[in-house]
């Protein structure tokens, strides 16, 4: 699944509100618009809410998020699933690192990125990553931190099918349907309430999972399993080869 929070402008004062977005992939390939909830700044509290009433609704762990390094999603997920995989995006990370960098270095920078999340394993981009962060060590300390920061959350996507790598490195799912939300919601300059914004796109996320792409292989998603649920398949197995044995 991938989670992220979006702000709209929206209720008084000058604030925007939050709204939080969670898009799922099924085992068939399709994706799915999950859930939409106000909440507060992303907090750890909202996105709990958010998770728990997913897992109220029967879903179960998926195997992989994808979100952004915002750390209220990172403290809720684990209490409500704590085998899911955690991935970072790497659209948000770029930009997190461009803006520790001066603009005369940033597309520079931008191809150093693109190398290391378009590598053909994940020893490849560790190699340019730690490379990358040796080059800003001196005289960018704060970029070279910022690439070192979660490498392991960062590269998780080399764990999976290869054909589902470019659909795992980012929050495109939720960021690309985003993009087209806001020209409708910017050209109501700002609603009224946060609740008006959630009833509105709430009702464009439904038009859009119309048009939506079932994911690459999809067949390959038959690979894919949440942790625990590994584990699981192996005990039966060894205990199936352990009955085998004694008969």
């Amino acid at each position: 699944m991938w989670a992220d929070g979006n702000y709209v402008k929206a209720g008084v004062g000058i604030e925007n509100a939050c709204v939080l977005v969670v898009v799922g992939v099924a085992t068939d390939g399709t994706k799915h618009f999950l859930a939409l909830e106000e909440g507060y700044r992303e907090s750890k509290e909202s996105w709990l809410s958010v998770l728990r009433s997913l897992r109220e609704r029967g879903m179960r762990a998926p195997a992989l998020a994808v979100a952004d390094g915002a750390l209220g999603f990172w403290a809720a997920l684990p209490e409500v699933w704590s085998e899911t995989q955690g991935q970072r995006c790497w659209f948000h990370k770029a930009a997190n690192i461009f803006d520790k960098l001066p603009h005369r270095e940033r597309p520079e920078a931008a191809k150093g990125l693109r190398a290391i999340y378009m590598a053909e394993n994940r020893q490849t981009a560790e190699r340019l990553l730690r490379a990358l962060a040796r080059e800003w060590q001196s005289p960018y300390t704060k970029a070279a931190e910022c690439l070192l920061k979660d490498v392991d959350a960062g590269l998780r996507f080399f764990d999976y099918p290869r054909e589902h790598w470019k659909h795992l490195r980012t929050t495109n799912p939720i960021e690309s349907v985003f993009a087209s939300i806001r020209l409708r919601t910017d050209a109501a300059k700002r609603l009224r309430t946060a609740r008006s914004g959630v009833h509105l796109i709430f009702q464009l996320l439904r038009r859009y999972e119309k048009r939506w792409l079932r994911i690459s292989a999809p067949e390959k998603l038959r690979e894919v399993r949440v942790p625990g649920e590994a584990r699981a398949v192996l005990n039966r197995e060894s205990e199936t080869a352990a009955s085998r044995a004694a008969a």
